[in-house]
């Protein structure tokens, strides 16, 4: 691959628009760039619980493959049109979530994000990944896309809630249970 970025400040954008990867031009505002921008925000926050997690850790791979498909999921958006990601990805994360939900107890109560600082962050991109699926479908609505994109995206958000618990549990940890106001005060 060919330098593609040799100008990183080309000022076109000053104006409030943005260019797409098809030459088209934008609002900076608009529901395609709104979403580009969440699904880029939720590769930075798995991002972020990569580096609290060691190099050796066993979720590394599969955090990975999750930026991966991210980024094609961001270049579906920057091109209209343009298909990357398949149904194969979507039985990879499903399987991977059944694969860690194995290992945990059933959940009965609700919990708070929270527990250790891999297992914040990782709440903090599945609240990310849920703002991408609602932004997704705010952008469906108004243009024709495949659905692919959004079915991921709700699947990693469900996977990213097991993953956090899976963290929270780490070194002798544990999720941070939620309690009514009545249970405090007893």
């Amino acid at each position: 691959m060919g330098n593609r970025l040799s100008k990183i400040s080309t000022k076109t954008g000053d104006g409030g628009e943005t260019g797409l990867g098809d030459g088209s031009r934008v609002s900076k505002h608009s529901l395609r760039v709104q979403a580009l921008g969440d699904v880029d925000e939720l590769n930075s926050w798995i991002g972020l619980l990569r580096a609290e997690l060691s190099s050796r850790d066993e979720l590394q791979p599969l955090l990975s493959q999750v930026q991966h498909d991210l980024f094609d999921l961001g270049g579906e958006l920057a091109i209209p049109g343009y298909q990357l990601l398949n149904e194969q990805l979507l039985l990879d994360i499903e399987y991977a979530l059944v694969e860690q939900n194995e290992a945990l107890p059933p959940l009965k109560d609700f919990i708070l994000p929270g527990g250790n600082r891999a297992a914040a962050h990782c709440h903090m991109a599945r609240a990310v990944a849920r703002r991408s699926e609602r932004t997704m479908v705010a952008l469906m609505q108004e243009e024709t896309l495949t659905d692919l994109g959004l079915r991921y995206l709700n699947r990693l958000s469900d996977l990213l809630f097991v993953l956090a618990r899976v963290l929270a549990r780490r070194h002798d940890g544990q999720e941070v249970l939620w309690q009514s106001r009545h249970q405090r005060s007893e």
